[in-house]
């Protein structure tokens, strides 16, 4: 005799599936939404609560395939018997928290005093990893803000949290500071923006030529400062040398 199927043993319509990685889920819901998803873009509006925890099982697991590929006995090994669990949670708690949250919280304030003077943030911190060989990038910021009467005024320590949620990604360092630019611009609304960025990437001094010595500088100009030659000479004289 043939037993009817119990309704409740079955997967409801749209329910996830539980055999899926959720690396795929992710991916699925990204390309469906027909978004990018670059190593330096924000993912956080695809990624759904308790799938980071999961996405950390999932890093641990290919990250331990990685340390067998490279024949390290991690069972018998006691300084890499954790190895693989704690680059998970450094991937994806730390370095590239970046791509996996949503912006930092920014108190804006109007300006009231109408504040038109130009205002330098600097220097700020700033840690990455190229995206070319996940090497550390760690260096310097300036930012440099001319106001209007209609500018929103963020403090100072919003400055950084940006920087940090933008370069907590893979990068590279000309993309990194347009997108830190175009997103301080979006936040402040101001007359105009410059930022100056100077880091030591270990992609040339740990590995390749190993030069320990050199470092990269590169700058954005907006609104006024690229058009005020006076305006972007003041801000770069300012910075310490």
């Amino acid at each position: 005799m043939l037993m009817k199927a119990d309704a409740s043993s079955q997967p409801s319509p749209g329910a996830p599936d539980e055999g899926t990685p959720v690396s795929v889920r992710i991916r699925e819901r990204i390309q469906a939404a027909r978004k990018r998803f670059h190593a330096n873009d924000n993912i956080a509006e695809f990624i759904e609560p308790g799938e980071l925890e999961s996405m950390l099982d999932e890093v641990e697991k290919k990250m331990q395939g990685v340390l067998d590929s490279m024949v390290i006995d991690t069972a018998s090994d006691h300084n890499t018997g954790n190895t693989a669990r704690r680059v998970a949670k450094m991937y994806v708690n730390e370095v590239f928290r970046g791509r996996y949250v949503k912006p930092p919280p920014i108190t804006e304030f109007p300006n009231a005093e109408h504040l038109n003077e130009l205002m330098i943030v600097g220097p700020i911190t700033v840690r990455s990893a190229c995206s070319h060989h996940f090497c550390p990038v760690i260096g310097k910021l300036w930012v440099g803000v001319m106001p209007n009467e209609h500018t929103n005024v963020i403090g100072l320590s919003k400055y950084a949290r940006l920087a940090e949620w933008v370069m907590g990604r893979p990068q590279i360092q000309e993309e990194a500071v347009v997108q830190l630019a175009d997103l301080i611009m979006e936040k402040t609304q101001p007359d105009g923006l410059a930022l100056v960025m100077e880091a030591s990437h270990y992609c040339m001094a740990w590995r390749g030529v190993k030069d320990l010595d050199s470092k990269m500088i590169n700058s954005v100009m907006r609104g006024v400062f690229l058009k005020d030659p006076a305006l972007r000479r003041e801000f770069l004289a300012l910075l310490p040398r």
